[in-house]
């Protein structure tokens, strides 16, 4: 994998991840200039506490504008070739690309906001300065994830650990998150295949609630939490999908979505960086194939959110451990799961179906 890092004419970073020549071995260049005529980025957004949950919430209302849905020949994540306006991507093709996204929930120049919504102490707030990035996983706009070979998932793979690195060393960035929403349901606004990294100044809630309940565990048995669900699931083998050399796919005891995978690395390592190549390797090829058992359980391609779960930068390292959570909000063909009064109103969730059944599912579906 070759990696070139260009700019984009508004400043912005772009990073082109090659694994076909003549890129790969340095034969061609990727020096293409982007034509635009863009303004600076500008965003607005802030992060407001919520002091009944003690959480962060994001605030970003330039984002109504960003947008959606366009027709595939105003694609702005499909190359630039002649006879389309320009896009994202300056270059005619491309294996694998990452950018600053243009509408980002959290941006590094980001103006002060004062210290408390109406002056009132009660509502602290701050300036949402972080990092979003969008990842292109192909030039294909008429394929998926799914769909990819193998080594192109490999180069992903690169492409996120090389993103977390660099993400994770920028000054005030506490979690990095990599993440792939997929369907309209979902509510994704691109349809040409691609994923996000957010990188937050703040740890997230279900990271903060996981590294809490892992220190209590820590505490009580002196044992890693995580390792200890991934040995009983191994030993239980019931919702055991699939079990590789470096990594296991199962559907949790206590599932909360209809179809729910997650995916553990047998090693506790923090974050995708810390992964070494046998364990990147399978990883290419297990994820695949569970984005392939998801679509043979529908019949189709589902919508579904694929979650990469990272340590926190600086909190809570020894705590947690890199682990996917790969889920999809339909419940059947043609019907999905709504989050209604339970879920929504109080988090109280209520799955519809036995997790032991969708894992018994999802082995009959693979090869």
């Amino acid at each position: 994998m070759r990696r070139t890092r260009a700019r984009m004419a508004d400043g912005r970073d772009l990073f082109y991840f090659d694994d076909t020549e003549p890129y790969l071995s340095g034969g061609a260049s990727r020096a293409v200039p982007d034509t635009r005529d863009l303004p600076p980025v500008r965003t607005g957004s802030t992060m407001r506490f919520d002091v009944l949950t003690g959480e962060w919430v994001t605030i970003a209302a330039h984002r109504m504008d960003r947008t959606y849905l366009p027709p595939a020949d105003h694609c702005p994540l499909c190359p630039t070739r002649p006879g389309r306006e320009p896009s994202e991507i300056p270059a005619p093709d491309y294996d694998v690309v990452v950018f600053e996204n243009r509408f980002p929930s959290f941006a590094q120049a980001i103006e002060e906001v004062p210290a408390n919504v109406d002056g009132d102490t009660l509502w602290p707030q701050r300036p949402a300065a972080g990092r979003c990035e969008v990842v292109c996983f192909t030039s294909d706009h008429n394929t998926s994830f799914g769909a990819l070979p193998v080594s192109r998932v490999r180069t992903v793979i690169e492409a996120w650990a090389d993103r977390t690195a660099e993400l994770s060393a920028m000054p005030g960035i506490e979690q990095v998150f990599c993440f792939e929403n997929r369907g309209k349901e979902i509510g994704v606004t691109l349809e040409h295949p691609h994923g996000q990294i957010y990188a937050y100044p703040f740890v997230t809630p279900r990271t903060a609630q996981l590294i809490t309940r892992a220190g209590s565990h820590r505490q009580r048995t002196g044992r890693d939490l995580l390792g200890d669900v991934l040995d009983a699931e191994r030993k239980a083998g019931t919702r055991v999908v699939r079990a590789g050399e470096n990594w296991t796919a199962f559907v949790p005891a206590a599932a909360r979505w209809p179809i729910e995978v997650h995916l553990v690395p047998h090693r506790a390592v923090p974050d995708f960086p810390a992964l070494d190549d046998d364990e990147r390797d399978e990883l290419a090829d297990i994820y695949r194939d569970l984005l392939h058992r998801f679509n043979a359980f529908f019949g189709e391609e589902p919508p579904y959110i694929a979650g990469w779960h990272q340590a926190p930068v600086h909190t809570g390292r020894d705590l947690t451990r890199l682990h996917l959570q790969l889920f999809s909000l339909r419940r059947a063909p043609g019907k999905l799961k709504y989050l209604a009064g339970s879920e929504s109103g109080v988090g109280a969730w209520i799955n519809d179906v036995a997790p032991e059944h969708i894992a018994a599912r999802l082995r009959e579906v693979g090869p």
